[in-house]
C-alpha cells in the first residue's frame, strides 16, 4: 500500500470530487440564501466556497457574487457548474478580498460549512478585519461554527466513522482517527484508501472551536456587532447540546 500524506485536505481532485456527496445543499444553504435576499444583497463574497454548490445559487439578476477558496481543486469543480460563469472565481484566502472588490462596497460575505473554523489562531482576528474593511456600513458577515459544548469530536474515532463506498475513481475506504484536542484547537486525521491503487491518503484536519462568549468578543474587536447567534438554522435558542451556531453580525 503506497502512503501518502497532506497538509491541505481539499487540495485533490478526488477529494473534491466527493465534497458535494458529503455536503448537499440542505437548511443551510435556504438560511444563506434568505439572509442575502433578506438584506437584498447586492454584492456578495462566499469565502471558502468549495465547489460552488452555494455561491451560483446566490447569483441573481443585478448581482455581483464572488467565491474564494484556497484549493484550486475546488474551484475547478465550481467553475463548471451551471451558472458558474456568472461567479468571479478566485484562488486564495480573505487576503484576497482587497484585490477583488473595493473596500467598502460587500453587502454580505458568507462563510459556510468547516470554513471559520478552518481559521486557526491569528489568521481568525485577521479574517474579521478584512471582511469589516470589505462590507460596506450596514453590511453582514454569515457564518456557522460548532458548538464546542456538544463536543463532536469524540465521536470521530476508527470505529464510528469506518466505512467503504463506491466512487468514480473506484471503491474507497475511509475513516477518521488520531483525534487530539490542543487547547481550543481539534487535530484529526482522514484516511482515504483507494482500493484500486493502493494509496493511502492521511488528511490531516484542524479546527478551532469557539465558545459564544468568544465569538461574541472577536466580532465585536472586529467592528462588528452580532445580530444573531442562534443554535440551528430555524431560530433555535443556544443550549449545550446544540450542535451548530449559526452567527450573523454587522458592520456599524
Amino acid at each position: 500500500m503506497n502512503d501518502t500524506a497532506s497538509d491541505d485536505p481539499f487540495d485533490d481532485p478526488r477529494v473534491a470530487a466527493l465534497y458535494d456527496l458529503d455536503n448537499p445543499p440542505g437548511d443551510d444553504h435556504a438560511h444563506f440564501r434568505a439572509v442575502a435576499d433578506r438584506v437584498a444583497a447586492r454584492v456578495i463574497v462566499d469565502l471558502g466556497c468549495g465547489t460552488g454548490s452555494l455561491t451560483v445559487s446566490l447569483v441573481g439578476d443585478g448581482r455581483t457574487v464572488y467565491g474564494i477558496d484556497p484549493a484550486a481543486s475546488m474551484l475547478d469543480v465550481a467553475r463548471t457548474r451551471a451558472g458558474g460563469d456568472r461567479v468571479h472565481w478566485q484562488q486564495g484566502d480573505a487576503t484576497a478580498l482587497a484585490a477583488l472588490v473595493t473596500d467598502g462596497t460587500v453587502d454580505l460575505v458568507t462563510m459556510t460549512g468547516n470554513v471559520a473554523q478552518h481559521i486557526i489562531g491569528a489568521a481568525w482576528p485577521e479574517t474579521l478585519a478584512a471582511i469589516t474593511r470589505a462590507l460596506r456600513p450596514g453590511g453582514l458577515v454569515a457564518f456557522e461554527t460548532r458548538n464546542p459544548a456538544a463536543r463532536e469530536w469524540d465521536t470521530w474515532t476508527r470505529d464510528n466513522t469506518y466505512g467503504s463506498r463506491d466512487t468514480a475513481e473506484g471503491r474507497l475506504t475511509e475513516w477518521l482517527d488520531g483525534t487530539t484536542l490542543d487547547d481550543v484547537v481539534v487535530s484529526f486525521t482522514a484516511h482515504n484508501v483507494w482500493e484500486s491503487t493502493g494509496e493511502h491518503q492521511a488528511l490531516v484536519n484542524r479546527l478551532q472551536f469557539r465558545t459564544r462568549d468568544e465569538l461574541t468578543r472577536d466580532l465585536e474587536a472586529a467592528e462588528l456587532t452580532p445580530t444573531m447567534i442562534n443554535g440551528g438554522w430555524h431560530g433555535e435558542p443556544v443550549t449545550d447540546s446544540s450542535r451548530l451556531f449559526v452567527v450573523t453580525a454587522t458592520k456599524s
